[in-house]
């Protein structure tokens, strides 16, 4: 983005044209002294919709209603509570209404996941993993490779940059899967790294494992709600994401998993548990596991409904948004703050140096800063000042623009503040 006139007017002019501004005050920000916080932490935790809390108040009031008959007689009975929200989840990760489902937490899903789909036979044993995953992906590959007998150290493959790169190259991937061969029995990615914020290519990441005969997954933790998705068209096998990051449902909400419409009636094996039997004879409670024709036959217990009602409100924000319009203002919203930077290091040499990709396809929301030679002060400076950021060590703040709820005002002053804090010089 150019920046012919970096002003608080022009900023205030394009929130005014901005289609989406008006749902900013369908949310609860933070405040400083009667003021809004600079708030770019959605990565890790979205803001609380205004209307989160009476949509809990609805299901405290019947379950002092009805008590258990709240499951068949509840405005939204619980029996069925999650069947609720699959279409909109549907639309948010480009999946079908059976290829979806929403049960347990981020981390748990993948370990349910990983019970299918990761099937060490022969040589066939190996699991490929971008550059720095996040650690709990880490740990749950690891601990999944040990659980066959293997060492992790042998079995799970982790990408390397190349000197001097922050992130990797698209060809360097596809290459290693390649490479890997026979000996590689499935590539688990995050859809979004972390760290450095860089989409990665998965369509053509699940065609070359397909090729090399192997089975790919995504952990979307920071690409739902962020970037358009088309699991099911870009055949996908499965993934698993969070809600309380880009879905704004709520710390430590429910989790989300999708299962390509190719697996749902397979053979595969899976840890059964009662809410993935057969509704329709659920009931019954016969000692032999019959599981549902869809995603739902993934889960093992029933919707946990009042950590799940927040994410109804988030989908709804979603569902009127639409994804398409969300990516638009983020592709214009970290191209502001990713010319503000620019200008910061041309006109008063901040040595920032942005280590997300500068093509806007390869990145969502998070612009990662390399805050070069100056620790994790700057850091704290601009937590003083109300702007909401983060730190990852060594040496990175991440900020998130959000569309759902920031603004172009945001952006502006989060360049002044950082100005402010730099000193206006290298010093």
């Amino acid at each position: 983005m150019q920046l012919p006139e970096n002003t608080l007017g022009s900023a205030r002019q394009w929130d005014a044209k901005d289609p989406l501004h008006a749902f900013r005050e369908q949310f609860l920000i933070p405040k400083v002294e009667q003021a809004p916080i600079i708030y770019f932490t959605g990565n890790s935790l979205g803001l609380q919709p205004r209307d989160a809390g009476a949509a809990v108040e609805r299901e405290m009031e019947d379950w002092a209603r009805f008590g258990v008959e709240g499951h068949f007689h509840a405005r939204h009975p619980w029996f069925s509570y999650h069947e609720r929200f699959s279409a909109g989840e549907a639309s948010v990760v480009g999946g079908r209404k059976e290829e979806v489902v929403l049960m347990n937490q981020l981390t748990s899903n993948l370990h349910f996941l990983l019970v299918s789909f990761y099937r060490p036979k022969g040589k066939r044993v190996k699991i490929l993993t971008e550059h720095r995953p996040f650690p709990s992906d880490t740990y749950a590959l690891a601990s999944q490779i040990a659980f066959h007998g293997l060492d992790p150290k042998e079995c799970l493959v982790e990408m390397q940059l190349r000197e001097g790169e922050h992130t990797l190259r698209t060809d360097d991937i596809l290459a290693k899967i390649q490479e890997l061969g026979d000996e590689l029995a499935l590539v688990l990615i995050g859809g979004v790294n972390y760290f450095t914020g860089q989409v990665f290519p998965m369509e053509a990441i699940v065609a070359s494992a397909h090729e090399a005969g192997a089975v790919a997954g995504f952990d979307l933790a920071h690409a739902a709600g962020n970037i358009p998705l088309q699991l099911h068209d870009w055949n996908v096998d499965f993934a698993c994401w969070c809600t309380y990051k880009y879905l704004n449902s709520g710390p430590g909400s429910v989790g989300g998993a999708f299962i390509h419409e190719k697996h749902l009636r397979s053979d595969l094996p899976r840890f059964a548990g009662w809410w993935g039997h057969d509704k329709q004879t659920r009931f019954r409670m016969d000692p032999e596991f019959s599981p549902m024709p869809t995603a739902e036959g993934w889960q093992v217990s029933n919707a946990p409904v009042l950590n799940m009602v927040v994410h109804g409100v988030s989908l709804a924000q979603f569902t009127q948004a639409g994804m398409d319009r969300l990516r638009a203002k983020s592709m214009q919203l970290t191209g502001y703050a990713e010319a503000i930077i620019n200008e910061l290091n041309e006109k008063h040499n901040a040595k920032l140096e942005i280590i997300t990709p500068k093509d806007p396809g390869q990145r969502g929301c998070q612009l990662s800063i390399f805050a070069q030679g100056r620790g994790k002060g700057l850091y704290d400076r601009l937590t003083e000042r109300a702007v909401s950021v983060d730190w990852r060590e060594p040496n990175v703040i991440r900020m998130a623009p959000v569309p759902m709820y920031n603004s172009f005002e945001d952006v502006f002053r989060f360049g002044g503040i950082m100005k402010e804090c730099l000193g206006g010089h290298s010093g």
